[in-house]
């Protein structure tokens, strides 16, 4: 038996060892391989090895200690567990013998895990399904699952949506609490809040948008004045129809924004309001939010009056039927309309042009760029790809949106009560000096210039693209932008070139619109004060981010399921993004992008981080450049399409001999 001397001597050896390891705390990073890193809060990367990553899953908190690993390299252990977000994930059903396994489809969860008897839902080998972790490997790396969803077989119509809404976590059914409040909502509702506001159903509203478009927000007349014109733009206004706060509006806000998947989106709003009740549809009284302003005739906004109103558009009009109106075309569907309509169109487009040459001299346009529509089958799979034709009638939208959308943020702007505003602060931080190293080789007469400030920024977006450069050097900026992000305080938009921006022009679709209303309501009328904290807003714009994945993770799955139909014929196209690893190409024809490996070439490149270019001994590739290839399959693990270069004698970049 010890005695008391012998046994504190020993808690006191325990805990000098305890002290002298080397322990860490910090976050896993998973790679694409077997083994990871851990991103100390010291700021440094603790390499993991595989059989310790068999131990985490991605994103854990985790305290590690770091040893000295195979020749001298240090290497971490992990320690303890701390945290784990990771509880739900999606994956495939696999059966080996006895065992039965998920392997996950989540980036850097690269181990399968064991699904127990009891938990497997009565899911089939290759199923896909939805599973929650049930047991953390942290203790021996042996991991657990539970199906909490079989999503459906991988040829099953349409299972390349449901997948991507359980991999984001996104639900489609709404919240009993929700329905039980749509019920009470009707017509006879929409009339009652009528009679209480300014009669506008007499003006000439319209609205603009494609044939198939049901949730419509915005509407728009326009008439001459001694200076100008006075714009009047119509925004729907779910937000007077919604208790503040209540069950429909926390939904909305969870959801944040309607993805718009290809085939089958999923509304941020239940249909009954965003097609119905709140969608300014033709020969309906509605509920708008309208920005009357003035426009003078250099392009510059004068005064504004914002106004709780009703309106009754006078047409659903397409935008190819508004183009005809532009156009002085005489077709029987434009002689139809009312000749205040069509007056109102013509204002409109004379509108636009000087708001447009207004942005173009003092704030900045964002390029314009090929667009394309993915038409599916009947198993929800691409058909084909066309071009979307871009029509005046879409600037004449884009200019009278952000017209109002600049009222809207100078009216939270000058008033007491809390704002919502969209800030951009131009370079990213940790680019900045990259892009003057850029301007210093390449910039010429913007080599001075200060990218950090707005103004700076301005001159540089406007004047960069005129460069006669051997690098497109706006090209290369562009690709180094900061993310637009969400701020309670006013600050400039740097992307835009404005000095305050918000939108509040598709609250059917956008929960930051909507909630804007909320704040206009609060501001100019004595509506209800809404509330949103900081960690709110985070959420929310995690949320957006979240969206966003969504619709391309989807989007890029069903482009690589339809990539094998280009055949063994070169395409041609440009480099759109380039990687230490290769680069990008989007085709011209069709906007598919796909991988080009420089493994796959001889010799060897370096990527150049001031210039974003890949350099070889004979051969240089970098953004913007034209380049001719033939489809090489797809990463089936990544849904990544793949493209090999044509033979040099060929291919448009093989005559770029720039060694940089």
């Amino acid at each position: 038996m010890l005695n008391s001397d012998a046994l504190s001597q020993l808690r006191q050896l325990k805990s000098d060892i305890h002290s002298e390891r080397l322990l860490h705390t910090g976050t896993v990073k998973a790679t694409g391989g077997k083994f990871g890193f851990v991103a100390l809060d010291s700021g440094k990367d603790l390499f993991l090895p595989p059989d310790q990553m068999q131990r985490v899953l991605p994103g854990d908190r985790i305290e590690v200690e770091e040893l000295e690993g195979d020749k001298g390299k240090t290497q971490g252990q992990v320690e303890r567990l701390l945290e784990s977000p990771l509880s739900t994930f999606v994956g495939r059903y696999v059966v080996r013998g006895k065992g039965h396994f998920v392997a996950p489809e989540t980036p850097g969860l690269n181990h399968w895990l064991f699904i127990p008897p009891k938990a497997r839902a009565d899911a089939e080998a290759g199923d896909f399904i939805y599973c929650r972790i049930s047991r953390h490997p942290v203790k021996d790396g042996k991991g657990q699952a539970e199906i909490l969803k079989v999503l459906g077989k991988p040829d099953q119509p349409g299972i390349e949506r449901a997948f991507t809404l359980a991999q984001f976590d996104l639900h489609e059914e709404w919240p009993a609490a929700a329905k039980q409040e749509l019920e009470a909502l009707n017509e006879d509702r929409v009339q009652a809040l009528a009679g209480e506001r300014d009669d506008r159903t007499a003006d000439p509203f319209v609205t603009i948008d494609s044939p198939s478009t049901q949730d419509m927000d915005d509407a728009l007349c326009a008439v001459p004045n001694a200076t100008g014109w006075t714009l009047s733009v119509a925004i729907a206004d779910p937000s007077a129809l919604l208790a503040v706060d209540g069950a429909m509006e926390q939904e909305a806000r969870r959801r944040a924004t309607a993805i718009y998947f290809p085939g089958e989106p999923r509304p941020m709003l239940p249909e009954a309001l965003s097609t119905q009740l709140c969608s300014l549809v033709a020969d309906k009284p509605r509920l708008a939010m309208v920005c009357d302003l003035q426009v003078n005739n250099d392009g510059s906004l004068g005064e504004f009056k914002l106004s709780e109103a009703v309106i009754q558009s006078h047409g659903k009009l397409s935008y190819e039927l508004v183009d005809g109106v532009i156009e002085g075309r005489t077709d029987a569907d434009i002689q139809a309309l009312p000749d205040a309509v069509t007056t109102s169109l013509d204002q409109l487009h004379q509108v636009a042009q000087v708001l447009r040459r207004w942005r173009e001299s003092n704030a900045l346009l964002s390029p314009d760029r090929a667009d394309f529509r993915l038409r599916l089958d009947e198993n929800r799979r691409i058909r084909q790809i066309d071009p979307a034709t871009s029509h005046e009638s879409h600037r004449v939208v884009e200019e009278c949106m952000v017209a109002a959308n600049r009222c809207a943020a100078e009216a939270l702007a000058t008033s007491q009560s809390q704002g919502l505003f969209i800030t951009h602060s131009g370079v990213r931080d940790d680019r900045a000096d990259n892009i003057r190293e850029l301007l210093n080789q390449y910039g010429g007469d913007l080599s001075g210039v200060d990218p950090e400030t707005p103004e700076g920024f301005r001159q540089l977006m406007r004047e960069a693209g005129d460069l006669e450069a051997e690098v497109p050097v706006k090209a290369i900026i562009s690709r180094q932008l900061a993310r637009a992000e969400l701020s309670f305080s006013s600050a400039p938009h740097q992307g835009m070139g404005l000095g305050a921006y918000t939108t509040f022009t598709s609250p059917l679709r956008k929960y930051t619109d909507f909630f804007v209303h909320r704040l206009l309501r609060a501001a100019l009328w004595n509506g209800p004060a809404p509330a949103m904290t900081d960690d709110q807003l985070a959420e929310l714009q995690q949320a957006q981010f979240a969206a966003r994945q969504a619709a391309n993770t989807l989007e890029q799955w069903l482009k690589s399921q339809y990539a094998p139909q280009l055949g063994a014929e070169p395409k041609t196209g440009h480099i759109s993004r380039t990687t230490p690893a290769g680069f990008y190409v989007r085709l011209d024809d069709n906007g598919l992008e796909g991988f080009v490996s420089t493994r796959e070439m001889e010799g060897k490149f370096r990527f150049d981080p001031i210039t974003l270019r890949l350099v070889g001994n004979e051969r240089t590739f970098q953004l913007e450049e034209p380049a001719t290839v033939v489809f090489d399959g797809v990463d089936e693990e990544r849904r990544q399409i793949k493209f090999k270069l044509v033979p040099a004698a060929s291919d448009p970049v093989s005559d770029n001999k720039q060694t940089g």
